[in-house]
């Protein structure tokens, strides 16, 4: 288990690496990286594989997992970076061939909706960077969330949310999910006495986000993987705001992380992705009904979300920096009521995640005083760097006022009971400097 990791914001390696059984990580402040020690790993082999390899020695670091973790030393045509396979079918030289494929003794592509060679690299990186087993790669976030849905769950089944979650996932669950017959029940985050009560026979899955969207609250992983095992119940993370570098559900024996890789994995909003992590035998059937489903990415994202992972531990620190100092800053503002950030000591759950994180992400959410929906907008309006738009977790610093952006046609009653003020902003920090953010941030907040 790993606790007590949180170190200080300006720290030049947070990295983590990963056992190659999946089990808990180490920090590595500096990595020593030879050809030499990661060969006696099989990290990386002398001669080109077939298959995508993981660097998973212990003491190789974040960075290093993210630029090398599942490739192949020796690519085709000598190439450095992955080529992009455009092909929507994989042909076979004979019927022997083809006899070696369906009988297992050739790992190989067939056709376009089962996979492609990009994908093999990208999910066997973001499996090392997460300590699981496999990785199943979708053409979104809430693609994957629903294909897994979809496969573990059948007329009968229930599963149990706590209630502070990205909205489209509660709809997926409570609108579509229950026409076909499984029921969704809602109790409020971190209220592990309610969870448990939840749960009946029936119950199949334990969901949540970690942190949550937007009030940024860290679940308590060790309490909850406690009541699914309990009950016999497999549990689900999603840890796309603390992403691989900030958190690792699968050390606490979390079943299955879900990231949008659309958001930090990706990192330049410019591609959508989703991925589940987990435990191979558990993502066998997952895999299969994916195939069914369709949802697969195509090369040319799958590319891009290689060629963003390379350096997203970089990406991350400055991040996690810009996140802790403009909270910092907002908490101090005399125009500011609340700030929503884990990183801050106001943060009811601030304890938990200086146990469990180590980073707090670049995504703040906080309040206006005395300011209603239009006054707020106002301010959201006058950023000048920070762009609006909804998503999060790329380069370009982002701004949103939720009650307008998702929640405009929700009633008052639903906005009260998700907790979506009317005075509301999420800020999402990219990588900009930090001192150009936080004065951005100072003349927007000057607005009436």
């Amino acid at each position: 288990m790993i606790k007590n990791m949180t170190k200080s914001s300006d720290a030049t390696d947070l990295g983590r690496a990963t056992s190659s059984n999946g089990g808990s990580g180490s920090d590595s402040a500096s990595t020593s990286f030879s050809r030499d020690s990661l060969r006696s790993s099989h990290a990386l082999p002398e001669k080109a594989s077939d298959e995508p390899v993981s660097v998973t020695k212990p003491d190789i670091g974040t960075s290093t997992q993210c630029v090398h973790a599942g490739e192949q030393r020796q690519k085709s045509e000598g190439a450095i970076a992955s080529p992009i396979y455009t092909a929507s079918t994989f042909t076979f030289e004979s019927t022997d061939a083809i006899l070696r494929f369906v009988e297992g003794d050739e790992k190989r592509e067939e056709y376009g909706r089962y996979g492609c060679p990009n994908e093999k690299s990208v999910e066997a990186k973001l499996a090392a960077l997460d300590g699981a087993e496999d990785a199943i790669v979708y053409s979104s976030g809430m693609a994957a969330i629903v294909g897994l849905l979809m496969t573990k769950l059948s007329a009968g089944d229930e599963i149990v949310f706590f209630d502070q979650c990205y909205h489209r996932s509660r709809e997926f669950c409570s609108k579509h999910l229950s026409r076909f017959g499984v029921i969704t029940h809602q109790v409020p985050t971190g209220d592990f006495d309610a969870l448990e009560s939840a749960i009946t026979p029936r119950t199949k899955m334990l969901v949540s986000e970690s942190p949550t969207n937007p009030h940024l609250t860290v679940v308590d992983l060790e309490k909850f993987v406690a009541v699914g095992k309990a009950n016999e119940v497999e549990t689900l993370i999603d840890a796309t705001l603390a992403t691989p570098y900030n958190i690792s559900p699968i050390d606490y024996g979390v079943d299955y992380v879900l990231h949008s890789a659309t958001k930090y994995l990706g990192g330049h909003n410019d591609l959508l992705a989703g991925v589940i992590c987990g435990r191979h035998e558990s993502l066998e059937p997952v895999r299969g009904m994916r195939g069914i489903l369709g949802s697969v990415n195509s090369p040319q994202n799958l590319y891009q979300l290689e060629r963003g992972l390379k350096t997203f531990a970089l990406r991350m620190q400055r991040h996690n920096e810009n996140g802790l100092a403009v909270a910092r800053f907002l908490e101090a503002h005399p125009r500011v009521a609340r700030v929503y950030y884990p990183g801050v000591d106001s943060h009811p759950t601030s304890e938990i995640a200086k146990q469990q994180m180590r980073g707090f992400g670049g995504l703040i959410t906080f309040e206006l005083k005395d300011a209603d929906w239009k006054q707020t907008s106002r301010v959201v309006d006058a950023a000048q760097m920070a762009r609006i738009a909804p998503s999060l977790g790329g380069v370009e610093s982002l701004i949103e006022q939720p009650y307008v952006m998702s929640y405009y046609n929700c009633s008052v009653e639903d906005r009260r009971r998700f907790g979506i003020a009317d005075n509301m902003i999420r800020l999402s920090c990219g990588i900009e400097d930090t001192a150009d953010l936080i004065a951005d941030v100072d003349q927007a907040l000057a607005a009436k």
